[in-house]
């Protein structure tokens, strides 16, 4: 087995890596107590790096840190890595992002979720990158029930549901973080 520590604290990221993850020979487990390094990077790349060094500097274990966020085509990608800060609370974030795209038409509120990956050596060095996208629109309101974040607006043409009116299976098959992590998989168990 390939143990590989999460640069996260975040429960939902653990449990939704752990999904899409069954029936590999590797274990996931994430950074034990308060890990809040300063994302300052320009992008979802520098930021994924800078946790994944931040990890394996306090775990000396092969680290993989994921940055993640929506970017709103009309609104110029945001609130692309600012998505966790945008607002103080999910639902203020969601209502903010409606807010802004208030009154465009729907062809226009075109957006992506994006994640991208990296993966660094016990040492903090970095070994493989990988970028995962998943293409949308933004909703006039939210509606389902699963998932987190910002996925009750985020409406799937070809399903046309929101990704959280999906069930965990159907997300997993598809959302920007799989199409980061399958292939980031792969080369772990190709590799290490």
């Amino acid at each position: 087995m390939i143990k590989i520590i999460l640069a996260t604290s975040n429960p939902h990221k653990l449990e939704e890596i752990n999904a899409i993850n069954k029936n590999k020979n590797i274990i996931f487990d994430v950074v034990k107590g308060k890990f809040d390094p300063d994302e300052t990077g320009k992008n979802f790349e520098e930021n994924a790096e800078i946790k994944a060094k931040e990890a394996a500097k306090i775990t000396k274990e092969y680290c993989l840190a994921d940055d993640s966020g929506l970017c709103i085509d009309v609104l110029e990608g945001a609130p692309g890595i600012y998505s966790a800060r945008y607002a103080a609370t999910p639902e203020e974030r969601i209502n903010k992002v409606l807010k802004e795209v208030f009154g465009v038409p729907y062809d226009y509120r075109t957006a992506h979720f994006e994640c991208c990956m990296v993966l660094t050596d016990k040492n903090g060095k970095v070994i493989h990158k990988e970028t995962g996208k998943v293409f949308g629109y933004i909703d006039d309101r939210p509606k389902g029930k699963n998932g987190f974040g910002y996925d009750p607006i985020f409406l799937l043409p070809e399903y046309d549901k929101t990704m959280a009116e999906l069930s965990e299976e159907e997300k997993n098959k598809i959302s920007h973080r799989a199409n980061a992590l399958n292939p980031m998989l792969e080369w772990i168990e190709e590799n290490l």
